[in-house]
């Protein structure tokens, strides 16, 4: 698994991550917010699956595998 995902791109997936599961605490306290988990699970790890199976890598550098 080699990073696939820049800086900028980790830490919106971090914010948006944390604002979607947030909804589920606070707002309008629905389960949709759970979807937060996948943006804030990929930012967190540096790896998109999505980013892999369409060739796409927005960092600079290939992190380790």
């Amino acid at each position: 698994m080699k990073i696939n995902e820049g800086t900028a791109d980790r830490g919106i997936r971090i914010v948006v991550g944390l604002v979607l599961v947030a909804l589920v605490f606070i707002g309008p306290k629905t389960a949709w917010g759970w979807l937060g988990l996948l943006p804030l699970l990929t930012g967190i790890s540096g790896w998109c699956p999505a980013y892999s199976l369409l060739g796409i890598r927005t960092c600079r550098v290939s992190g380790k595998s």
